[in-house]
């Protein structure tokens, strides 16, 4: 199934699970693949082909039972089952992201931080998130069973971080420092380059001549 199925199809499946825990919350029964698409500006065909990868989910004249779709989206995310994971960089974002309680409520436990300096071993974030010493990765990884890994380190050393992450035996990385990285095969690597999006909102301000001139 993971072969046929795109990463922009499992991208939307995250979007929709997020509108459908808000409709859940309202205590709404059941949506149609016409709301899904208002709601995030797409096509209902589109939708209801994202949903069929995974079987027949809808009721026909009914559209999609709210709980049922919901609890099916998660099984489908991997989201039914804990998640434990690790940072790599206790500096200003990582204790963000470290401290950051919506991951919690979506299954995602941070149980560990980590860093090179001395001096920050044996702190702890504010929600009481301990900082091990990165040379302790692979030994707390296996004790914690983390299975996902946040980089948050300097771009100069985030290759050689990313190295130790994939010696660990962490298969998925979220990656938070700028610049290309590299990982083997049967590693998934997914990058979140904030300058490369506020330079993206820098270019649309300028282009649509809102931008400030120095």
């Amino acid at each position: 199934m993971g072969d046929q199925v795109s990463e922009q199809t499992t991208n939307r499946l995250s979007l929709y699970l997020r509108f459908l825990n808000e409709l859940d919350a309202d205590g709404v029964r059941t949506v149609s693949s016409k709301v899904l698409a208002e709601q995030f500006a797409l096509n209902a065909a589109l939708i209801r082909k994202d949903l069929s990868h995974f079987g027949d989910l809808g009721v026909r004249g009914v559209g999609y039972v709210v709980k049922d779709l919901r609890q099916r989206l998660r099984q489908i995310l991997g989201l039914d089952r804990r998640l434990n994971v690790a940072i790599i960089g206790a500096g200003n974002l990582g204790f963000a992201l470290a401290d950051y309680p919506g991951f919690r409520q979506e299954g995602f436990r941070i149980v560990a931080l980590f860093d090179s300096l001395p001096g920050k071993v044996g702190r702890r974030s504010r929600s009481g998130v301990l900082i091990h010493d990165s040379r302790e990765l692979e030994r707390v990884a296996r004790r914690e069973g983390i299975t996902i890994a946040v980089i948050a380190v300097p771009a100069a050393s985030a290759q050689m971080v990313v190295n130790t992450v994939v010696e660990a035996g962490i298969k998925a990385v979220l990656n938070f420092s700028p610049g290309a990285l590299r990982v083997p095969p049967g590693v998934k690597l997914k990058s979140v380059d904030l300058t490369v999006s506020l330079e993206s909102l820098s270019f649309y301000l300028a282009s649509s001549g809102d931008g400030a001139r120095m």
